[in-house]
């Protein structure tokens, strides 16, 4: 890649000329958002590629992207039409904990807490004393996910994400950009061209030959990390001392029953499946390791483990776990898979790029590139995926599997001594430590953590103050109401295809 000293972009010099490299889902929700807000004053250009594949991760989301969708003002029905679209209310891990033993990670609360302790006290009092259910019994989100039931219901007393088409979804927000003046540039990258005197991208030649020049750059390349790693040379921090898959195959069949609000996570002895239903189709796929398992192997579980006709042939996409040491270098800000990547267990992908564009804008270099906001977005940035990346990695330590070898290593590997910390603290106390920025609350670690099979030796001693009555009475109120609401929903089928039906 060339270098030279001229048309250098200094730090201080107003940014007024936006370029994304690569579309996707990473490259045209950082067109939607930048375009969105400041579109009138920027210079947007968006470079992709027809014949570059996407890899389409992110059919499965969290709550988070309705608030990304509210500061976009985008309308619910039309968007969920046009990607297809179906509720979540939550994801189904099974086989996970132990062959033939399933739970369900939800969203939304579960119980009423008191200022003092979690409601995972109370229910833990009460279970002692025979006056509890299964934790999920106190969880409207879960309750209704059971049931395959879904509805709008006021005060968004309903938790939900959403599962979509990746493709149609890129293709929703290029239209939504390109209204906000943002051009695509069709062509494949082939140089990319840095200042000797400053260490900025000057301009991204194609393989057209024309030169994009700009002021900031979004490397949204993929794994290549064209820009932040080849370019940059950005070094890679590797994990897969802790996350052991580093592949994953892609399958699409035709829905053969009712959409149910729900991911599915399917367990294998070398890796997991995941099932996801939209309107018009299921999403498939595995994710799995290459030193406990041969590809086709995989493959062959994964086609074993369907419902429906494929659509397509596996596709393969090998990866490593991990993230950039730097996600923004220079002029260049890496979002997505370009950043780094975590296996899609809990649906993090379509987040983290959401994150990565809200705190580029809260940081926007208008007037210039700043050293000090390079570092603050870095660290930012560093600590949350960290704190997913010990989330994810509890799945894996706190098993009960003797069944395979992948899931006794997993049992007994090494983890990050903030995830070790979680872990000890929620067995001995049933407590939970978090950070108040931190993606998943604590109802999602408590879920996660009795799941997974560890049942706390002790209840904070303000649940001791109910007596055997007022326990009962209060663990059966939260039910009773979660019960007479779950009653009254419409299946999630009939909701969706009321509410926001594709066009046929």
């Amino acid at each position: 890649m060339e270098t030279g000293a001229k048309g250098g972009n200094g730090i201080g010099k107003p940014v007024r000329r936006v370029v994304i490299a690569g579309g996707g889902t990473a490259g045209w929700m950082a067109a939607a958002c930048i375009s969105k807000i400041l579109g009138k004053r920027l210079d947007i250009k968006l470079i992709e590629s027809d014949e570059i594949g996407t890899v389409g991760v992110g059919e499965a989301t969290i709550p988070t992207l309705l608030n990304f969708h509210h500061l976009l003002e985008i309308n619910e029905q039309e968007f969920m039409a046009e990607t297809k679209a179906t509720f979540k209310l939550g994801i189904s891990f099974e086989n996970w904990r132990n062959v033939k033993e399933d739970y369900i990670h939800s969203f939304g609360l579960t119980g009423t807490d008191h200022w003092t302790a979690g409601f995972q006290h109370f229910w833990h009092k009460g279970r002692e004393r025979g006056l509890a259910g299964d934790y999920g019994d106190y969880c409207l989100e879960l309750r209704a996910s059971q049931e395959n039931k879904f509805a709008h219901l006021p005060r968004q007393g309903m938790n939900y994400a959403y599962h979509l088409d990746a493709s149609a979804y890129a293709r929703y927000l290029r239209r939504f950009s390109e209204r906000f003046g943002v051009q695509r540039i069709e062509g494949k990258i082939v140089d990319v061209t840095t200042s000797a005197l400053t260490g900025h991208v000057r301009s991204i030649t194609l393989d057209s030959g024309l030169d994009v020049e700009g002021d900031l750059f979004i490397d949204c390349t993929g794994f290549r990390g064209l820009l932040i790693g080849q370019a940059l040379g950005v070094e890679y921090e590797d994990w897969s001392q802790w996350l052991f898959n580093d592949c994953a195959a892609a399958l699409q069949t035709t829905s053969v029953g009712d959409a149910v609000p729900l991911t599915r996570s399917i367990a294998h002895p070398f890796g997991w499946q995941w099932r996801i239903p939209l309107q018009h189709r299921v999403g498939n796929g595995i994710v799995f390791s290459s030193r406990y398992v041969e590809e086709q192997q995989a493959i062959g579980a994964l086609m074993g483990n369907i419902a429906g006709e494929p659509l397509m042939k596996p596709r393969v996409i090998k990866f490593t776990p991990g993230q950039r040491k730097q996600v923004w270098k220079a002029n260049v800000v890496a979002v997505g898979l370009s950043s780094g990547f975590l296996e899609p267990i809990e649906s993090t992908s379509i987040h983290l790029i959401q994150r990565s564009i809200i705190r580029l804008m809260q940081m926007f270099p208008s007037e210039g590139i700043m050293q000090t906001d390079v570092e603050e977005f870095n660290r930012q940035a560093a600590l949350e995926v960290e704190h997913i990346r010990d989330f994810i990695i509890l799945h894996y330590k706190v098993n009960n599997r003797i069944d395979a070898p992948y899931w006794v290593d997993a049992r007994n590997m090494p983890v990050p001594a903030s995830l070790q910390h979680r872990i000890d603290l929620f067995r001995e106390t049933g407590r939970v430590f978090r950070f108040p920025t931190e993606l998943f609350a604590e109802n999602s670690w408590v879920q996660v953590m009795l799941g997974q099979g560890i049942m706390p030796l002790q209840h904070h001693q303000t649940a001791d103050l109910m007596g055997d009555e007022e326990l009962s009475h209060f663990l059966g109120g939260i039910k009773g109401q979660i019960d007479r609401t779950v009653a009254g929903l419409p299946s999630h089928q009939s909701y969706v295809e009321r509410y926001c039906a594709a066009p046929k």
